[in-house]
């Protein structure tokens, strides 16, 4: 079934892609628009649609670990990204890695040849109208230009968009060790919310050490630039940097907390504070650990701090440009605007992170604006999925701490039931819950079609 409502895709990166191709699918009319070549962005080097910037891996293959899972998913319904990705895969072991020249090429040609696809190579400076009846579909990513950023910022009417972005480590609660770290608020104030590592003085001047010598991962020259808006969240190597003691007199100051598990309160030389990063408390945010150190310095340096010996990340620290937008407090889990609903936003503009996660989102977005364009309602997806629990974090997560996230398991709702302590086990009963969930909620999305 054809509508006459056009939908209008900006941006054709992986989000872009998959969005307009999941909204020619059903039979709407799509515009996608792309800058390049006609004005070029400074990560990008070719003119072919799904340019990976960076690495050509979308991450483990295995369906019992989060990226993996988010592909199969994915793949189940009917993902051009991951199924481009599957034809143009070359060996890297349990990763699913791509031929990037052949992959992009080939999503380039099959979008232009989408009898539903009006592909336009130009610059996109407004939001399109949508009083119309026409939808539109944000997918610019983390480089979006200045005179689209200026026009979302005026309809957001959000003074402030992180430009660029230092964002801290986190990690899962359950590789914490409790028997060091504790529960408290600084000064009693509140609930116990914070986890602390307590650090002795020689455990303190060991950290600090191997965190001034660690390596730095390179920052690209377009970022270099923006290097200066840094200052007010300091990547904690540069705060090393300046001196022995101003980390403790910065986030890892040791006054105002209690360890009122002995018989005697314990004074401390310094203490790592995580903060709490989703509802379920199942991930945990590294507090002024902003960082640009490599991933592998990261994981080395870092479970130096008591009760991390063992921490599982499930997000790196990152130092780089990335405009994104406030997800929480704009937009519902169907990835429509609040204040709009004729318009949605995918990829890593509303706060995903990773190729697939990108991907993943322009498959919501597109299939929704379809749905719109159709008279149909749009759906969320359920939280026990992978794709849905990404969805449903970063419309419902923090809007005060909200920064970037992967694809995870700390982010779908615990099992019901005794604990299950083998992690592969536990992952497997994940992906069997939410390739289920899928199955049923693939149904509903094909019922309405069946019915026309």
């Amino acid at each position: 079934m054809t509508s006459s409502r056009t939908v209008h895709v900006i941006g054709a990166g992986l989000a872009g892609t998959e969005a307009a191709w999941q909204a020619a699918q059903q039979g709407a009319k799509v515009v996608l628009y792309e800058m390049r070549p006609t004005k070029r962005s400074p990560a990008h080097h070719s003119e072919e649609v799904a340019e990976l910037v960076c690495s050509n891996s979308f991450g483990a293959k295995a369906a019992d670990r989060a990226a993996g899972l988010l592909h199969e998913e994915m793949r189940r319904l009917g993902s051009v990204v991951i199924g481009k990705a599957d034809e143009h895969e070359v060996p890297a072991g349990g990763a699913l890695a791509v031929d990037r020249e052949f992959f992009s090429r080939d999503l380039t040609a099959a979008l232009e040849n989408h009898p539903n696809i009006d592909f336009r190579r130009e610059e996109v400076t407004r939001i399109p109208d949508t009083s119309n009846g026409d939808i539109v579909v944000l997918t610019t990513g983390p480089l979006t230009s200045e005179a689209l950023t200026d026009d979302l910022q005026r309809f957001t009417g959000m003074a402030y968009m992180s430009f660029f972005d230092a964002a801290s480590p986190i990690v899962t609660g359950d590789s914490i060790d409790f028997d060091v770290a504790f529960r408290a608020s600084r000064y009693d104030k509140g609930d116990a919310d914070y986890v602390n590592c307590p650090m002795d003085k020689e455990q303190y001047l060991r950290f600090y050490t191997e965190l001034c010598a660690a390596e730095q991962a390179e920052v690209k020259d377009f970022e270099r630039e923006q290097a200066k808006f840094f200052e007010a969240c300091l990547p904690i190597e540069e705060m090393a940097q300046r001196g022995e003691d101003t980390m403790r007199y910065g986030p890892l100051k040791p006054v105002g907390l209690t360890d009122r598990r002995g018989d005697e309160d314990r004074k401390f030389y310094a203490v790592v504070q995580l903060r709490q990063e989703d509802k379920a408390g199942q991930l945990w945010n590294m507090v002024g650990f902003q960082t640009n150190l490599r991933w592998g310095e990261q994981k080395r340096v870092f479970r130096l701090i008591p009760g991390l010996e063992s921490a599982e990340f499930v997000r790196m620290g990152v130092m780089h440009r990335n405009t994104f937008i406030n997800s929480p407090e704009l937009m519902q889990p169907t990835l429509q605007f609040k204040a709009n609903p004729s318009i949605l936003a995918a990829g890593q503009l509303t706060g995903t992170e990773g190729y697939a996660a990108a991907a993943a989102g322009g498959l919501l977005a597109g299939t929704n604006a379809g749905r719109i364009a159709s008279g149909e309602e749009p759906l969320a997806m359920p939280v026990n999925t992978m794709m849905g629990a990404l969805f449903d974090f970063i419309t419902s997560a923090s809007p005060k701490h909200f920064q970037p996230m992967p694809p995870n398991f700390g982010i779908i709702p615990v099992l019901g039931g005794k604990k299950i302590r083998d992690k592969r086990e536990r992952y497997g009963r994940y992906r069997d819950r939410s390739l289920a969930e899928l199955a049923a909620w693939a149904d509903q999305l094909r019922a309405p079609a069946i019915a026309r």
